[in-house]
């Protein structure tokens, strides 16, 4: 990790107990609690990420989203694999 920050959270004592049993029947110590969190919480912003990108797009034709990724892609291997293809 690289800096840190401390979080001080509530959760329920049902949600203690089933993440503490999740972590210990994995072989996780009680340091793993703070991975397990961050790992967490990294997905549920990915996940609403997605789904708020899919909702934006709903009305968009199949083929303008891929001529769009096609052109992304392209411009991003140009900068940085443009210098050593020459």
């Amino acid at each position: 990790m690289e800096e840190s920050v401390r979080w001080t959270v509530r959760v329920s004592k049902d949600t203690d107990v089933a993440v503490r049993t999740f972590l210990a029947q994995r072989g996780m110590k009680k340091g793993d609690l703070a991975k397990f969190i961050e790992e967490a919480v990294r997905w549920r912003v990915f996940d609403a990420t997605v789904a708020e990108t899919k909702a934006r797009n709903a009305g968009v034709p199949e083929a303008e989203i891929e001529a769009a990724i096609d052109e992304a892609l392209a411009t991003v291997r140009a900068e940085r694999f443009g210098s050593r293809r020459r």
